[in-house]
């Protein structure tokens, strides 16, 4: 072999070292990040301290020898004329709760609404959802005039007044219904004032190089308190209290989610959401979700944006929040703050 000839090859070989070597480079930089193995579980640090208000606190009760009792009813009725339909329901005597429970209707809506029952308690003059045990002198149902499905039309009321009837006739009760035109508009104009006010915030977070795997979106969410949700590709941002709608929301690829081999996958961006309507204004939830996704941009390389892949500059998101104070304190006047219990009725 000729000198020419064998320094070809050596030329060759070379270049197809650097062919492969520049293809396992290539296949690297395009594997998704994966998580990072943990020394001992993760502990979240949260957004921001979480303090409980003393009034959230569960009061505490003990007997005479000292015994923990369970906690005392929460004696709030769960209609409010505020928007609800109420129809009244005259007994003669008062009925006893198993008797209201047995003939209360099979599906607690009317259409898309709400429906419920209360009885006022014989004893110390409450109204409560009907429960075994108990006396009542009088009952209510009531239908709730509008929610994001739309308002109350006259079918669904009409659906109303028969549920009720059925039910009073069942108790020997005298059934009293507020007008059926006046309740339509009232729940017209309800509704075009919820419309007018709903907001569901989101921003979407983008890789700007390399894609993330599904557990390494898993464990830098979990590091900020997020957790995992009922849906497959959902995490939130549980609230303070215990039974309050989570702060905020998370979405990502939900087949990434459900993939055999979670490291395999590819997730090229994930969304932020805030439901302002059902958290309280004092949780400062924007603020969190703009620290989110602030932090988790630092630490995947991704890029904060819209919905339409715009990026999102601190002005921008810096006029979001003050259009939101603005919604917040338009709440408040209707009172209808968010994350209140009527809100979250209303705005669902």
């Amino acid at each position: 072999m000729s000198k020419l000839q064998i320094g070809l090859a050596i030329a060759g070989g070379l270049v197809l070292a650097a062919l492969v070597a520049h293809g396992a480079w290539i296949s690297r930089r395009n594997q998704p990040r994966l998580a990072e193995p943990e020394p001992q579980p993760i502990e979240p640090h949260g957004l921001g301290e979480l303090a409980l208000d003393p009034a959230d606190a569960v009061a505490v009760r003990v007997d005479e020898d000292g015994r923990l009792l369970p906690p005392a009813l929460d004696k709030k009725p769960l209609m409010d004329p505020l928007i609800d339909v109420i129809a009244t329901i005259e007994v003669e005597h008062p009925v006893a709760g198993e008797a209201v429970l047995l003939h209360m209707p099979a599906t607690r809506r009317v259409g898309s609404k709400p429906f419920a029952i209360e009885g006022l308690h014989d004893s110390d003059g409450q109204w409560e959802p009907p429960q075994a045990g108990r006396r009542y002198s009088a009952l209510q149902a009531g239908v709730q005039l509008a929610n994001r499905a739309g308002a109350l039309n006259e079918i669904e009321y009409s659906e109303f007044v028969v549920k009720t009837q059925a039910l009073a006739d069942a108790m020997g009760g005298t059934p009293e219904f507020p007008d059926m035109l006046d309740a339509v508009a009232r729940a017209r104009e309800l509704d075009a004032f919820a419309s007018e006010h709903d907001a569901q915030l989101s921003v979407t977070l983008r890789a700007r190089h390399t894609a993330w795997s599904a557990g390494y979106v898993q464990q830098n969410a979990a590091r900020l308190g997020f957790v995992a949700g009922v849906l497959p590709g959902r995490m939130v941002l549980p609230a303070a209290s215990a039974g309050q709608s989570p702060l905020l929301g998370l979405q990502y690829d939900a087949q990434a989610a459900l993939a055999e081999d979670p490291a395999q996958t590819a997730i090229r961006e994930l969304t932020l959401s805030l439901d302002v309507a059902q958290v309280p204004r004092a949780e400062q939830p924007y603020a969190r979700l703009r620290e989110a996704a602030t932090r988790l941009a630092e630490v995947m390389d991704g890029q904060i944006t819209d919905d339409n892949g715009q990026p999102l500059s601190a002005a921008a998101m810096d006029r979001i929040g003050a259009e939101l104070e603005h919604l917040y304190d338009r709440l408040d006047e209707r009172e209808l703050s968010a994350g209140s219990v009527l809100a979250r009725r209303l705005f669902s």
